[in-house]
């Protein structure tokens, strides 16, 4: 339990002794492991042979769960026992420790004495203790933090565990706000609703509106007599209220995952901060308040869980976590923080899938997924456990060892690819080339869509599924937000439904200097608050694009295989329709029925290309060739040369630049060898394999070269 007064001085002899040399040795050239410890597993008896068997095949890194309900056992007595077990058996092995913290699993003490601080949902249930089914461990999900004092008692805890473990020499970083999840329920059963966050939301509303009688004007309440009369909506079906309380949680969300930050560097200036995401910002913005641009920008390492069999094992939902991950880093490093290395065999994600999906994963899946988050990005990889949990609903999941801790030939592949990144620091010092066309993330139209039907599938798919269209393609689309489109010549507007003022002056001023814009159809169709506007396109929209709408269908149910022509090409189309009449642009596409399907404008110095229906959501359900050609001719449409071609279908390749040189990754899913010619935008003299040593033959801009199955190519291009 509390370690012992003469055993506490010993320690901090030791630590003081050792604090220059951990403060000054060199952290991982590409830190890769997994995490180890969360209380009830792996077995003590184990820790000292597995930290030995970790060390020795290659592995760099542990992360361990610091979990304040596992610690602090009683009001301010701390059991650091096992904890410092692991800093030091990490000192003594050569690896280095991040520390996540996890204030989401408070004492089961906190919880009697603070019961004011449960989270509360909208329909009046309480959250108490239960059991994490990722640790086996009480106290989860935790209290609501906007509780003043059960706050100070979590920074409490914090900053004894950076006072206790920043000069121990295994420390490497902090992790903060294990997946960045606020688990915010749904539209039927929303939360939290207790005191202390209504009293917030309501501070959050004064910022926003100067008096209560606009705030009663703006979401249509017209009796409020005072402050305390407003509260959170309890059913999603006033439009102003509900987007209110959703940027509301979205920003206190950050509000707190700022004071972590905060704190810790203020603590502890000699070690990084880190966090991670689940790559969730195009799905869960609303309901769990991800957001890789504002997570990233907080902390000095960015990264993502994603468990390429539970969330599908085909190519491109792999690349574009990476890719989205990678947007929102914005040059930060990122790393896989959580990688999945074996099996799944009971987790509901998977039922019904093959077990060749990933659910029996063996050694090559493990290499194929590392390769695809190396040539994705990334300069980190862990695994969500080094060994899997004897017990809970995870009990065998994703660790790359035995459940005995035995190495078995995943495990032999981790190694091999540990001991391989960190042996060639010159790859990690080039980066992944800007994309041929971004994606415009924005962050209302997803809200709206969260709000208007209840989830956010129709945003999610239109956006992903644009992804996906130039994704088989071989063309690289980046998201972008939609504050930095400027970086981009030409961007593309997936399901646009809503729009800010703000954000359509954006899209304008972007054109009006020289960018193009594709866009879905109905571009801020709702604007501020979710109105309707009497002018559409909305916003001065009409005057980009250089058409008005003549008609408009919310038929979703009728229109899952619509489809419509432009310049030529056969679009698909989804969800809802909309015609023009060109006003000063030219029409560019139809609808069966004649009706104008598409527009194409010159406005300032740039060009647009507005579409009726959303091409993404359409191929997200259709992958016929004729809609792969389509995304396709829009980057002949505007003009782009991808930087590279490839021949081979099914197949992926990225190109890095940089102060490490130029390399070009090719990456093969399938499970047969393939052959691939790359045609690249610049000539290269050589080309060496660094990764299989496979024969690579360069031809003017072509460099060819077979991959084998489940695996890849990684080529030093001079």
């Amino acid at each position: 339990m509390q370690t012992s007064w003469c055993t506490s001085v010993i320690r901090a002899a030791f630590l003081l002794v050792a604090g220059t040399a951990a403060l000054s040795a060199a952290d991982p050239v590409f830190p890769y492991g997994a995490v180890y410890f969360r209380k009830s597993n792996p077995p003590e008896a184990d820790w000292a042979r597995d930290h030995s068997t970790a060390a020795r095949i290659g592995m760099n890194t542990f992360r361990h769960w610091f979990m304040w309900s596992a610690i602090e056992v009683a009001p301010g007595k701390y059991d650091w026992r096992d904890y410092d077990r692991m800093m030091d058996l990490a000192a003594q092995n050569g690896i280095k420790v991040v520390i996540a913290e996890l204030i989401t699993a408070a004492p089961e003490w906190v919880f009697e004495r603070y019961p004011h601080a449960r989270f509360k949902a909208s329909d009046d249930s309480i959250t108490n203790s239960g059991i994490s089914a990722s640790s086996a461990t009480g106290g989860f999900p935790g209290l609501c933090l906007d509780n003043e004092d059960v706050r100070a008692l979590a920074e409490k805890f914090l900053v004894a565990l950076v006072e206790r473990y920043r000069n121990h020499p295994a420390t490497l970083a902090y992790d903060l706000w294990n997946e960045n999840t606020y688990d915010g329920g749904t539209p039927q059963r929303m939360h939290c609703f207790c005191d202390a966050s209504q009293r917030k939301f309501r501070e959050w509303l004064r910022g926003r509106y100067p008096t209560l009688d606009a705030l009663g004007k703006a979401w249509y309440r017209y009796s409020y007599a005072d402050w305390n009369n407003v509260h959170p909506p309890h059913n999603f079906t006033g439009y102003p209220e509900s987007l209110d309380w959703l940027e509301f949680r979205i920003d206190n969300a950050f509000r707190l995952q700022q004071w972590r930050a905060d704190l810790f560097r203020r603590l502890d200036r000699n070690h990084k901060i880190v966090a991670h995401g689940v790559a969730g910002t195009l799905e869960s913005l609303p309901n769990s308040t991800h957001n890789e641009w504002r997570s990233a920008e907080l902390v000095d390492v960015w990264g993502l869980t994603w468990i390429a069999s539970r969330k599908g094992s085909e190519l491109w939902k792999q690349f574009h976590a990476l890719d989205l991950v990678r947007a929102g880093a914005r040059g930060k490093p990122f790393w896989h923080a959580e990688a999945q290395a074996g099996p799944l065999w009971m987790q509901p994600q998977v039922t019904g899938r093959p077990r060749e999906d990933g659910r029996i994963a063996d050694e090559k899946d493990v290499r194929l997924w590392n390769l695809i988050t190396c040539a994705g990005g990334a300069t980190g990889i862990l695994y969500p456990r080094w060994r899997p949990l004897l017990d809970g609903p995870l009990f065998g999941a994703f660790g790359a060892f035995g459940m005995d801790g035995s190495v078995t030939p995943r495990a032999d592949m981790a190694g091999k690819i540990a001991q391989w990144t960190n042996q060639h620091p010159e790859i990690w010092k080039s980066r992944p080339v800007k994309g041929d066309i971004g994606l415009v993330f924005v962050p209302e139209s997803e809200l709206f869509n969260y709000v208007q039907q209840g989830s956010t599938a129709f945003y999610a798919q239109a956006i992903r599924g644009a992804y996906q269209g130039f994704f088989d393609n071989n063309i690289q689309a980046d998201f972008v937000h939609i504050d930095h489109i400027r970086e981009y010549p030409v961007v593309y507007l997936p399901y646009p439904v809503m729009l800010k003022p703000d954000s359509a002056r954006k899209l304008a001023d972007y054109v009006r200097e020289g960018g193009t814009l594709i866009s879905e159809g109905l571009p801020a169709y709702f604007g501020e608050r979710g109105k309707v506007g009497t002018t559409q396109p909305n916003y001065g929209l009409d005057q980009v694009f250089g058409a008005l709408e003549s008609y408009v269908e919310f038929t979703p149910d009728l229109l899952e295989s619509l489809t419509f022509t432009i310049r030529g090409m056969k679009a698909p189309g989804r969800y809802f329709l909309q015609a023009y009449t060109p006003q000063g642009g030219t029409a560019a596409g139809n609808y069966d029925d004649g009706r104008v399907a598409a527009a194409e404008n010159r406005f300032g110095k740039g060009r647009t290309l507005l579409m009726g229906s959303f091409p993404g959501a359409g191929y997200f359900l259709h992958h016929s060739p004729e809609a792969r050609r389509f995304f396709a001719g829009l980057l002949e449409w505007a003009k782009v040369e991808p930087r590279l071609r490839l021949d081979a279908s099914g197949l992926q390749a990225r190109l890095h630049t940089g102060e490490g040189g130029s390399w070009l990754w090719i990456v093969n899913p399938e499970r047969a060898p393939r052959k691939a010619t790359v045609t690249l935008a610049n000539q290269y003299e050589s080309g060496t394999d660094v990764w299989g040593g496979h024969k690579v033959t360069i031809a003017g801009r072509d460099v060819q070269v077979e991959v084998g199955d489940r695996d890849g190519a990684v080529i030093r291009l001079r």
